[in-house]
């Protein structure tokens, strides 16, 4: 990979901001500071990140720094944009500064900006457990996107850092950046969601002896490579893609009987699978209307 000639410094030393700055100063990007609320967690991350410098002031980021990454919450970033574009030795019209939240945008950043700095937002599109120690999280870093906006000078560099990181970048229109935020939330934390609903059910019948994950692996991740492989659509299969009403019915009123709880859930999944199905083309219109009316009726939940 080119090396860059950045020189780093990182302000939030969570593990968005640790692992980051892991991989760039693997690559031969030198992490010139790293400032956090706390001066643990700020030697910490330096540690990690092989930096010398560790502190809980802005003012000790050098002024030879040309790259600052706001790992911060999102609610803190346009206070630590403010304070840093009221320092005195930074050299703004060199300096490009970026925050990794999913929420906000570039304009976040404006104070910078207004300095003369790059300014982007760059969040990686990746998930950061709080309960993971960020060597666990190094390998899942690779090949990620990351989510982007800034002007012209701030989408080069951001492409630019995603390069670095051995990434790709996503150009997230500014006035969408909530509707992004909400997509990554189905990707992990429905997810998550969805497999907790899977071990609930699995406790109803399962072997105790067994987990629910290697149960239902082997077909969880047989449906992703075929996601990836096709589309959604295409990969669709069961009982709905096929028009099994009785066995669709069957199941409303099993989920009813042992798992009340998860009728909602349940009847809005197939509902959703129901309008997949009619775009994969293997229910004839009046099919789908049939299923529509069998779990509303089931279920009093209407899409």
């Amino acid at each position: 990979m080119k090396r860059h000639r950045w020189k780093v410094a990182i302000v939030g030393a969570g593990k968005v901001g640790s692992v980051l700055g892991r991989i760039l100063a693997d690559n031969a990007v030198p992490v010139t500071g790293v400032i956090s609320r706390t001066r643990a967690s700020a030697q910490k991350c330096a540690r990690f990140v092989r930096c010398k410098r560790a502190s809980t002031s802005l003012d000790a980021i050098p002024s030879e720094t040309s790259l600052i990454l706001i790992t911060t919450p999102h609610s803190a970033v346009e206070g630590v944009a403010l304070a840093l574009s009221q320092l005195k030795h930074l050299r703004f019209r060199s300096l490009a500064v970026c925050h990794a939240s999913g929420m906000l945008t570039a304009t976040a950043l404006a104070p910078l900006a207004t300095r003369g700095a790059t300014v982007f937002s760059f969040h990686p599109l990746q998930t950061f457990p709080r309960d993971f120690d960020p060597v666990d999280i190094l390998d899942s870093i690779p090949g990620i996107f990351y989510g982007v906006d800034g002007d012209r000078r701030g989408l080069v560099t951001a492409r630019a850092l995603g390069r670095q990181l051995g990434g790709h970048v996503i150009n997230v229109p500014p006035g969408m950046r909530a509707f992004y935020h909400a997509a990554c939330v189905v990707a992990s934390n429905h997810l998550t969601g969805l497999l907790a609903v899977l071990e609930s059910m699995y406790a109803k019948f399962g072997d105790t002896r067994e987990e629910f994950f290697p149960v239902f692996k082997p077909i969880i991740m047989a449906t992703l490579k075929n996601v990836e492989g096709t589309s959604p659509a295409d990969a669709l299969s069961g009982p709905v893609a096929r028009g099994g009403t009785e066995t669709v019915a069957q199941h409303l009123d099993a989920v009813r009987r042992y798992a009340p709880d998860l009728l909602p859930y349940f009847s809005s999944l197939t509902q959703e699978t129901i309008t997949l199905a009619g775009r994969k083309g293997s229910l004839h219109p009046d099919r789908i209307e049939e299923m529509r009316r069998l779990v509303q009726s089931k279920s009093g939940w209407k899409r």
